[in-house]
């Protein structure tokens, strides 16, 4: 218990938390060293792909050319600067993200309350510490009611420590041990409020002093992972078969081993797929980013793919689907219901008393939106009666629980003998304080429903009166006069509506949890277009529900009134139980549970704990449902953007593997060489690791149902794409190559037309594959900066190889004739029928569903 006047602070300056940040640093722990660029340019360079060049270029100048050793090397650094480029973006996204995680604090500065990123706490800063939070600095309480902190972090003990406030002169010691004022960095707070002023930051906290660092979450192979694992493993498998194979043929048949191994190494780096988890951790961390800018935070990778198999979305309504703004828009007394809404500065003087005590219950200054309403309500139309009490001397706080959700706060006026008792909360809780028989509460109910059907959430209030003597334990032993109840209105967020119908188009169901009364939620739940509405459970018929029945009831109710947190859990079970991909909101303390066990736990980042936010895979920074829904567009987007890459890199290898095989099968002269590959390599990488992530959604991306979270991210549909692609691309390829040959035009010239057949092949391929919705035309008109360009780019290095001599000659290409370069380009754009028909093959399926 405390006696400090909470309504006197005014914390730090905004020029005093600068001037302090300035000399002692963000408040956070000593980060890991950040990688260099030279490390990372060293793991760059010790790629199986850039091992391969090296042995290569070592072939080159034993076979006496050390010009094509040279150019291996020139096209080495391109690549290093590409691969480069994409590493230090996707760093910079991370970083970003790490920003964003940054645990929050409530601080008083220029006498508002504002939530700041935890690092940016500063020493003498006034934090506002209630349940749930984590303790951002060590702090000392100037205040402090029914406190208790987990210190386990710092001592070992599980058991929570009690908290008081600072009597001006205890000097500060060491964690643990009951009855202290002082708070450590990362303790947690499992019960009560108060408010502390900060002593220590960052390395200078005990926690900085001991240097353990905090726990984090050991990093996890999710479902993606494994995949893509396993196509990389299978690639592995017949890159290397292939290679042993052509070194042995070729060595066996034209006798010289040294170009055998250069033919099979040309073969392995055309196989190699080494694009894959290079993909993989692009398209998750920018993902991660992308869904950031829809103000949702990802915390856990695995949400990211999760979030395009959710089937139902579990949220509260109070500040997620509703504004949580609230208004004290009608109060009842004596059976009838009076209208406030629209009172501009009196009440009738009935109504006083209820304004009056609503406020007694409430903290001084409140945080909670609801205690705000009462305290504008009576700031607007009490302020000059005798109704208000700056001068009453706060004694104690009974704060709510789970068994009984009510709360009084016990005052001493100045003049008065008695101690003063106001209580508010749920009118059942208030009413089993004041004793109410069957016929008051049925009274009660009436007016409760009167309220509720105007989607009104309703509270009870009431009084007491004690004798000066030691205060109870409990609210039970005081004797409780029922004095009213308030109604109040909490609008619908905008687009709220608009997110549940695009929920129901693409095929995910919304359940509703509150803690409001049935009629409450129902008007909400009509109100935001929520199906079906006459079906609804109620925390205490959920309570008496077995396992079985609740399965059965959650296939049709979307709505679940009078819930506790406690409750989520059983319902996240029931639906998994049922084949349901869950995504469940949360931000108190007993909702860590829940967002723990559902497929994708949210946390609310504005209103939510610290502990929900670490329980939770995706904290929406906004608290706003139309967010999720977002985010799951955007989690649909980079899945389908992820597939459509995964695609290309499968069907852009066959023809380059199929060129560097089909010439040594059939004793021809080598179609590819290790310089041709790298050149591909300079179209495939940013192609399939930037173009398809910049790729724009397709239309229907919210029409379809969800996918099945056991869909292979490389299904046999998808393979059978790639096949027909890449097949259709190598035939023409090698029918040309084939052609020249037979026509005795000479190998150079073969090569030079079957390559340029190659790559206009190959930009074909990405630019059927940017849309599996759409024919190339219609994506034409979508831009994509990213694609364009790589295309610019092949197409004036593709100029510069078969134009200029040098590199004509390095590329070993014959003389260029225009009929010769005509003839290649029609070969490369008939490509684009061959892999058009495969997409359409796909549509058409896809339309007759």
């Amino acid at each position: 218990m405390s006696t400090f006047d909470e309504t006197t602070i005014q914390g730090l300056t905004e020029q005093e938390a600068l001037e302090r940040l300035a000399q002692n640093g963000y408040n956070e722990l000593p980060m890991t060293k950040k990688r260099t660029i030279l490390h990372s340019l060293w793991e760059i360079v010790r790629e199986p792909m850039f091992l391969l060049l090296i042995v290569c270029g070592g072939l080159y100048l034993a076979l006496g050319d050390p010009e094509e050793a040279l150019m291996l090397l020139g096209f080495v650094f391109v690549i290093i600067g590409i691969t480069f480029y994409q590493e230090r973006k996707t760093e910079r996204a991370l970083e970003a993200l790490r920003d964003l995680s940054s645990p929050r604090a409530l601080v008083i500065r220029d006498g508002k309350q504002q939530r700041i990123a935890g690092r940016e706490v500063v020493r003498d800063d006034i934090v506002l510490i209630a349940e749930g939070d984590r303790i951002p600095a060590d702090c000392t309480f100037l205040s402090a009611t029914n406190l208790s902190v987990d210190e386990s972090l710092l001592t070992g003990e599980s058991a929570p420590v009690r908290k008081k406030a600072w009597n001006g002169e205890q000097q500060i010691t060491r964690p643990g041990g009951d009855d202290l004022p002082f708070a450590f960095s990362g303790s947690l707070v499992v019960k009560g409020q108060g408010i502390a002023r900060v002593h220590a930051t960052g390395a200078r906290t005990e926690i900085g002093k001991i240097g353990k660092a905090l726990q984090i979450l050991a990093p996890e192979d999710t479902m993606l992972q494994r995949q893509t694992a396993k196509i990389v493993r299978n690639f592995a498998i017949v890159g290397v078969s292939l290679c042993v194979l052509v070194v042995v043929i070729f060595g066996l048949t034209r006798g010289n081993w040294l170009e055998g191994f250069l033919a099979g190494i040309t073969l392995a780096m055309a196989t190699l797929p080494e694009e894959f988890p290079v993909v993989l951790t692009i398209f998750l961390a920018l993902g991660a980013w992308r869904i950031s800018r829809s103000q949702v935070l990802t915390r856990r990778v695995p949400a990211i793919e999760m979030l395009g198999a959710a089937t139902a979305l579990c949220v509260d309504k109070t500040g997620t689907l509703t504004l949580n703004r609230m208004t004290v828009t009608k109060i009842a007394i004596n059976g009838d219901v009076f209208d406030v809404e629209h009172t501009p500065t009196a009440l009738p003087e009935n109504l006083h008393e209820v304004v009056e005590y609503s406020i007694l219950a409430s903290p001084a200054d409140p945080f909670d939106p609801m205690e705000k309403a009462m305290q504008e309500l009576g700031g607007r139309t009490l302020l000059h009666t005798e109704h208000i009490h700056r001068d009453w001397k706060f004694l104690r706080e009974y704060p709510l629980s789970p068994d009984l959700m009510a709360m009084s706060r016990v005052w001493q006026s100045p003049n008065g003998e008695d101690y003063v008792i106001a209580v508010k909360g749920a009118p059942e809780a208030v009413a089993d304080l004041c004793h109410f028989d069957e016929s008051q509460q049925a009274k009660m109910a009436v007016q409760i429903d009167r309220m509720a059907n105007h989607g009104l959430r309703v509270i009870a209030v009431g009084r007491a009166i004690f004798r000066p003597t030691e205060l109870p334990e409990t609210q039970h032993d005081f004797t409780f006069e029922y004095l009213g109840l308030l109604g109040l209105a909490d609008p619908v967020r905008p687009g709220v509506p608009e997110a549940v119908k695009d929920c129901y188009t693409a095929g995910i169901r919304v359940i509703m949890i509150t803690g409001d009364y049935p009629a409450t939620a129902r008007s909400i739940a009509e109100k935001i277009g929520l199906k079906p509405l006459d079906q609804i459970i109620t925390g205490p018929e959920l309570d008496v529900m077995d396992d079985a029945e609740l399965q059965e009831r959650i296939k049709t109710t979307c709505i679940f009134a009078r819930a506790v947190p406690e409750q989520k859990l059983r319902l996240v079970k029931a639906l998994k139980a049922n084949g349901e991909v869950v995504a469940m909101t949360g931000d108190g303390v007993n909702d860590a549970p829940a967002l723990k066990a559902a497929h994708i736990g949210i946390a609310m980042g504005g209103r939510g704990t610290d502990v929900a936010r670490e329980s939770a895979a995706l904290v929406l920074l906004d608290d706003n449902f139309a967010s999720i829904v977002q985010a799951v567009r955007v989690g649909r987007r980079i899945y389908d953007n992820l597939k459509k890459a995964i695609t290309f890199i499968f069907s852009v290898h066959l023809p380059i593997a199929g060129m560097s095989l089909i010439p040594v099968l059939f004793k021809w002269p080598l179609a590819l060489l290790p310089v041709h590959i790298l050149f591909l390599e300079l179209i495939i990488d940013p192609a399939c690791s930037v173009v398809f992530e910049m790729e724009d959604e397709e239309k229907d991306i919210m029409q379809r149902p969800p996918r099945k979270l056991d869909e292979p991210l490389f299904g046999r549909k998808m393979v059978g794409i790639g096949l027909w692609q890449g097949l259709g691309v190598l035939a023409l390829v090698v029918g040309i190559y084939a052609w020249v040959l037979g026509r005795e035009l000479g190998e150079g010239e073969a090569r030079m037309m079957s390559f340029v057949t190659l790559v206009i092949g190959n930009l074909g391929l990405i630019f059927t594959n940017r849309s599996w919705t759409r024919s190339i035309l219609a994506t034409l008109r979508v831009p994509n900066r990213a694609l364009w360009w790589v295309t610019a780019g092949t197409f004036l290095f593709l100029g510069l190889a078969v134009t200029v001599p040098l590199l004509r000659d390095i590329f070993s290409f014959g003389h260029l004739h225009a009929w010769e370069l005509l003839a290649a380009v029609i070969a490369g754009m008939t490509s684009l029928l061959i892999t058009e028909s495969a997409k359409l093959r796909l549509i058409g399926a896809r339309s007759r569903k």
